[in-house]
């Protein structure tokens, strides 16, 4: 008969693989917690854009750092006569309120973008919450108005910023058509990426900063045009009622 002696180091490695042994038990639990909760909790998206029988198409600006083009863009709107949703970040308020104010009063609308552009998912729900209102009341008390629009920075979301901007009566808005104008392409380059994806109901996001989008904007509005669409302010692209947004972010109304 074979005896088994357990020597200080045998009985070592044994407690150590046992510990490891439960510590991926451990893991393996909690992932799969995580992955039930992750399922049963469905993903809600923002509005990327609009079902509509109607040929409109909504154009926006982000204005998060410079200001360099933003007199410009405004005198291209006034002689197209198109107006545009311009989504402000509270810091530059803070830098730009004569252009906040001129924004409102040539009948654009003006959104919220934060207060200090960070990555809303990252906040608590109360510190995303405090980002959108902070902003709200810088515009207001320049303009008499509180946005009914907010898009989140860096088009980073999760329910929780969903939920948070739906709590405070407003809409989150992203975009289905990026000019791609951050990257410096052409007016040209611009101006193409912009037309062949622009559908009913689309969004088209461009930025106050990016250096070509001035010289882009006329093309790009015309081209809109001659396809048939009428350009509009995002909040008349949206209707009123009870709506829901699918997997790919399409605003529909809820049916009674």
């Amino acid at each position: 008969m074979k005896l088994l002696i357990l020597t200080k180091r045998s009985l070592l490695a044994l407690a150590i693989c046992l510990m490891a042994g439960v510590a991926a038990v451990g893991v393996t639990v909690s992932s799969a917690t995580q992955a039930v909760q992750t399922a049963a909790t469905p993903k809600v998206n923002p509005i990327y854009r609009v079902e509509s029988s109607k040929k409109q198409v909504a154009i926006s600006f982000d204005a998060a750092w410079g200001n360099e083009e933003t007199a410009q863009l405004l005198d291209i709107l006034d002689t197209c006569g198109v107006k545009a949703t311009f989504f402000l970040v509270g810091d530059w308020v803070d830098k730009f309120p004569d252009d906040v104010v001129t924004i409102a009063q040539k009948g654009h609308d003006i959104g919220n973008h934060s207060n200090t552009h960070p990555h809303m998912p990252q906040l608590a729900a109360e510190e995303a919450t405090a980002e959108i209102t902070s902003c709200n009341d810088k515009i207001k008390a320049l303009t008499g108005k509180s946005p009914t629009l907010f898009r989140p920075p860096y088009g980073d979301y999760d329910n929780m910023v969903v939920d948070s901007v739906k709590k405070l009566g407003m809409y989150c808005v992203q975009w289905d058509v990026d000019s791609l104008d951050w990257k410096d392409p052409s007016p040209e380059q611009m101006t193409k990426t912009v037309l062949d994806k622009v559908q009913d109901g689309s969004i088209v996001l461009m930025h106050n900063g990016a250096k070509n989008t001035p010289a882009a904007l006329p093309g790009i509005i015309k081209g809109i045009q001659d396809k048939g669409f009428e350009i509009v302010l995002i909040k008349d692209l949206i209707p009123e009622g009870e709506y829901y947004t699918d997997v790919q972010g399409e605003f529909h109304l809820a049916e009674n």
